[in-house]
């Protein structure tokens, strides 16, 4: 195992360092930032801010000052927010954890519970109506249910609220502040589970139809074993352990926000934030998210790499 995390901490480093270099010359080299496309400023003031910013240096020794201040934990500094980008993640990345941690958790159980009924009843009523929804989920884009269940739970029944995170002008604290945030977060936590659940539920189905196949189930049940024992001890179990490496891709979807969602919300998140600086070109926090995202990457394939050979000991690393 030691073996084995040395030579993937260094697969990783090599990684990053690629990962790196491809993101700030992506950036870089994209024409125009956010001084020179900031139409209210002079030339003067221009050429001063890109001297104080370091924006005129050659591409070589900006990349190299970035690196070294990013092994120090400093990502840059926001030029349109005017905070450190560490800062503003730490403002907004929270918010996106909380939907994303909530709809992976719904996404999941309702998947799990969904394809183990379908495969086991293969070609039944509820099998070809759960394929029907699984085909509906994956072809209706997100923005279209988004609106559609703000028009008719938030407009017309005026059961949630139509987006944001607080109502305006809340005051709410404790018990008051969290049911008030529950209510603003179940509307866009039901559309990124509905869009979530139709490709997951169609991977554990079709894992537990090779499952259940399998002679050692055929025997389980010749033993006398019940049927849901059968199927949630002995079948799910060996089912699950495809989708151990999906685990992996998981993490940076938990803090990387949904664009397209919290747009839709308004929902103060990282990806808004993300969406928000491409506009105003802001590089820095661009970038920073980037590579927060790649080393988020990186760690969640060795998390999943190591979770497979604990719950399967004939994998070997």
């Amino acid at each position: 195992m030691s073996t084995y995390l040395t030579k993937r901490l260094i697969y990783m480093v090599l990684i990053l360092l690629g990962a790196s270099m491809l993101i700030f010359f992506l950036y870089a080299l994209t024409p125009g930032d956010f001084v020179s496309s900031n139409m209210k400023l002079t030339a003067d003031r221009k050429a001063e801010l890109r001297e104080i910013y370091g924006l005129n240096k050659p591409l070589i020794d900006r990349y190299l000052l970035w690196m070294k201040n990013a092994l120090h934990g400093d990502f840059g500094y926001s030029l349109a927010q005017q905070k450190p980008v560490l800062t503003l993640f730490n403002e907004y990345i929270w918010n996106s954890f909380l939907l994303a941690i909530t709809s992976t958790f719904l996404t999941w159980l309702l998947a799990v519970i969904i394809g183990v009924i379908s495969a086991y009843r293969q070609y039944s009523w509820f099998d070809t109506l759960v394929m029907i929804g699984i085909f509906a989920a994956m072809s209706i884009p997100s923005f279209f249910i988004g609106l559609f269940l703000i028009k008719t739970l938030a407009v017309d029944l005026k059961w949630l609220p139509p987006g944001g995170m607080m109502t305006t002008g809340s005051n709410a604290t404790g018990i008051a502040y969290i049911k008030e945030v529950i209510n603003h977060m179940a509307l866009p936590v039901i559309v990124m589970t509905l869009l979530g659940v139709g490709s997951l539920t169609r991977y554990f189905r079709s894992n537990m139809i090779d499952v259940i196949k399998q002679d050692y189930i055929r025997t389980a049940r010749a033993k006398g074993m019940t049927e849901k024992t059968v199927l949630f001890r002995h079948a799910l179990r060996n089912a699950l352990l495809p989708a151990i490496t999906l685990v992996g891709f998981e993490l940076p979807g938990l803090f990387g926000g949904s664009l397209i969602i919290e747009k839709i919300f308004n929902w103060p998140g990282i990806g808004q934030l993300y969406m928000q600086s491409f506009g105003a070109r802001d590089y820095p926090l661009l970038m920073g998210f980037t590579m927060f995202i790649a080393i988020l990457t990186v760690i969640g394939t060795l998390v999943s790499d190591i979770l497979y050979n604990v719950a399967d000991p004939r994998v070997k690393l």
